[in-house]
């Protein structure tokens, strides 16, 4: 048994917490474990820190999102959202998963995931952060410290990793503490089972993060290696991987005031960033992304509308512009009730007095502060540039161009001397993108983001600008209409738009880059040696908010233990566990109750979409067909349930677990009021919302007919 080792400053935090704000790693637990008893757990906290254990061991990441095995046959289930991508990856015009869903009747049915699809066992947990920043001189920061981390950094992820073994050094609290993951990395994933859209994404965006709500949002995986156990891409005479551990069905579910906790991997929070941060968010990270995010879903959407091919090519990423667009709206709105920036700004002055009666060398971390936001000011100049660039770079044209120079460029170099996302270990990862784009890139389309994206490259001040861009454009860069004629010339002229010469060039030196007559190839060559240029500016600027963002969270850390306020890391993407209760909320004079049921799938429906409920399940839910799937205390079909846990973006498809580690239901969403709780929580409105286990039975098993799945996790009645 392996279990978590845990940095001596974070398991002094644990024991501080006051509610069920916190997103707790595994460690931590047992230092809160009164709470947990109080609040209703019946396990043993020292149970969830051993990661190769009966309930740690069955929670997966697949990249971005959270699953679990529930099957010894490595069934694995998460969000239908989470797997949305390998459902449109296998998805045509003329054979739509999406809409009609797909369930394989046995394992040779199943089919492959996108080539990057991946499901990672975490085993272990270790800190190593005298191993990264020991021997670092603490004053020196820039270039020097960011070098100096990186190839700490890459060091430790050479030793650590083997074949089939992932490794990755996680940073916390903004780099006063490093610790080492190591997951076992399974390639081979495959579409089991998804529910048509009508019911996996029933209500869609007009009801995403809003209570109530009705979807089943949920799907099922499948996770294969080699016959030796080995890992390796999908093949058609692999075998299921036969995990430790798998996650039992508690099919009889939950109801108010029970306990309930969810284990995951959440993405980003900024609970710890200062309120000039916060103000940046507001006044300008926001409003820009929703207007970039509001014309580049036009361009997509008029193009799907006159062309189903393409509607399928771009379904994932219009799901995703789609859910960030409205998080974005929410968070602006939360994050101005919330008065953000007035509370942390009253925060970080009460910190600043408090050091300052500490003495000593405490209150020489006031001066650090400053001096971040010094570093802070740096990256605002240019963040429109970035931003620019950034939009570009996701155009499959400028990307594929960009991910085949610069691999070529990092192949001439020592392994680890490579930059840190095309060493050896990640060109499997480059070629799959590479191989994805076909299915998920129209020229056409792409053509004209890459249009849309340069006229907000134009716009930007002279000294945002690129030299080699502003060459490359000439008088178009003053004229549309020639701006659009330049890329139209591109793109006629290069043949990264097809797969099989995206890979052949993949394969091609730098030499052989450099002198080739592709308009991608020669656009990205001509481009790079700036590109690297700041790249290397971002590093300088990164590494000066190494050194310097330790110590404001030193002295955050500090301030927070003398108020006995609870302190945990930021979400990195790191496993988390975070503990409450099934409960509804008050706001504004009413009251939301926990769960929604049944009956409100058929008084929303409509008959149109995002309410068209499938007409097997309408008549089912109308004869309240329930079978054993009712609510023992209700009488009522539970959908979806709420409670207080604190979760956010990477948490979608995390179990949500009973007292007794039992899977009652997936994490799929939160209300309206959690969305700014990235920023700052609020213990009486923040609640997550998750599908319950009782409708995703129902379903499988009355609508689509799953028992075969149903009877693999042991659950068939």
């Amino acid at each position: 048994m392996r279990r978590v080792i845990a940095t001596a400053v974070a398991a002094c935090f644990a024991t501080l917490a006051t509610a069920d704000e916190g997103m707790w790693q595994p460690a931590q637990l047992p230092a809160i474990a009164g709470q947990l008893k109080q609040r209703g757990l019946e396990l043993d906290p020292s149970r969830l820190t051993d990661l190769t254990g009966p309930t740690m061991g069955a929670v997966v990441s697949i990249g971005g999102c959270t699953a679990s095995f529930v099957s010894a046959q490595a069934l694995v289930v998460t969000n239908h959202h989470c797997a949305y991508g390998a459902i449109q990856y296998n998805s045509t015009a003329e054979k739509n998963l999406i809409k009609d869903g797909f369930l394989a009747r046995s394992q040779a049915d199943e089919l492959p995931g996108d080539p990057n699809q991946r499901v990672y066992v975490t085993d272990e947990i270790r800190d190593i952060t005298r191993e990264i920043v020991g021997r670092i001189d603490p004053k020196v920061g820039g270039l020097e410290r960011y070098n100096a981390i990186d190839k700490a950094q890459k060091a430790a992820v050479a030793k650590c990793e083997k074949p089939g073994i992932k490794c990755d050094v996680y940073n916390f609290h903004g780099g006063y503490s490093f610790q080492l993951v190591r997951q076992r990395e399974i390639k081979d994933v495959r579409l089991v089972y998804a529910p048509p859209s009508a019911i996996g994404k029933f209500g869609g965006d007009v009801d995403n993060w809003m209570w109530p709500r009705h979807t089943g949002d949920f799907s099922f995986l499948r996770a294969y290696v080699a016959k030796d156990g080995s890992s390796r891409p999908y093949a058609k005479d692999n075998v299921p991987f036969k995990p430790k551990h798998v996650l039992p069905v508690n099919a009889a579910g939950l109801e108010a005031g029970d306990f309930v906790m969810v284990a995951g991997y959440p993405g980003r929070t900024n609970r710890y960033r200062l309120a000039e941060e916060a103000r940046d968010a507001i006044e300008w990270q926001y409003p820009t992304n929703i207007r970039w995010y509001e014309e580049i879903l036009g361009i997509i959407n008029r193009a799907g509308a006159q062309d189903p091919a393409v509607a399928v090519k771009y379904a994932s990423g219009v799901a995703g512009y789609n859910n960030y667009l409205k998080n974005f709206r929410g968070q602006l709105e939360g994050l101005t009730k919330a008065r953000a920036v007035a509370v942390k700004a009253a925060k970080e002055d009460a910190l600043t007095q408090w050091l300052q009666a500490q003495g000593g060398e405490t209150a020489v971390l006031a001066g650090n502060i400053v001096e971040l936001r010094g570093v802070l000011a740096q990256q605002r100049a240019v963040r429109d540039r970035d931003l620019v660039l950034g939009y570009l770079n996701r155009t499959g044209l400028y990307n594929s161009a960009y991910q085949i120079y610069r691999t070529a460029i990092e192949r001439t170099k020592p392994d680890l001397q490579r930059e840190q996302g095309f060493q050896t270990r990640d060109e499997a990862k480059i070629e799959g993108t590479l191989k994805q784009w076909e299915r998920r890139m129209d020229p056409a389309v792409d053509r004209e983001l890459f249009v849309h994206f340069l006229r907000g490259y134009v716009k930007l001040p002279a000294e945002q600008r690129i030299a080699a861009l502003d060459t490359w454009l000439g008088a178009a860069a003053g004229d549309d209409a020639a701006l659009v004629r330049q890329v139209d010339a591109l793109y006629a002229a290069t043949t990264l738009t097809r797969v099989e010469e995206r890979l052949k060039w993949f394969k091609a030196t730098r030499s052989e880059i450099e002198a080739a007559d592709d308009a991608g190839l020669k656009f990205m060559v001509a481009l790079m040696p700036e590109l690297l240029a700041i790249e290397q500016a971002r590093k300088q600027r990164t590494g000066d908010e190494l050194r310097l963002r330790p110590r404001y969270m030193q002295a955050m850390i500090a301030y927070n233990l003398s108020l006995n306020q609870p302190v945990y890391p930021d979400a990195n993407s790191s496993l988390r566990v975070t503990f409450g209760q099934v409960q509804g909320f008050k706001k504004d004079g009413a009251e939301f109750t926990p769960f929604t049921s049944g009956d409100g799938i058929v008084a929303k429906t409509t008959g149109k979409a995002p309410f068209d409920t499938p007409e097997n399940e309408y008549k089912a839910l109308v004869a309240r067909d329930y079978g054993s799937y009712a609510s023992g205390k209700s009488g009522a079909l539970p959908v979806n349930f709420l409670a207080d846990l604190d979760i956010t973006g990477g948490n979608s498809g995390s179990p949500a677990l009973d007292a007794q580690g039992r899977l009652v239901g997936l994490a799929f969403d939160g209300n309206w009021d959690s969305i700014s709780g990235d920023w700052i929580f609020d213990t009486k409105l923040t609640r997550s919302i998750q599908v319950d286990v009782r409708y995703m039975l129902w379903v499988m098993d009355k609508i689509d007919g799953a028992q075969n799945l149903l009877r693999e996790m042991g659950v068939a009645r």
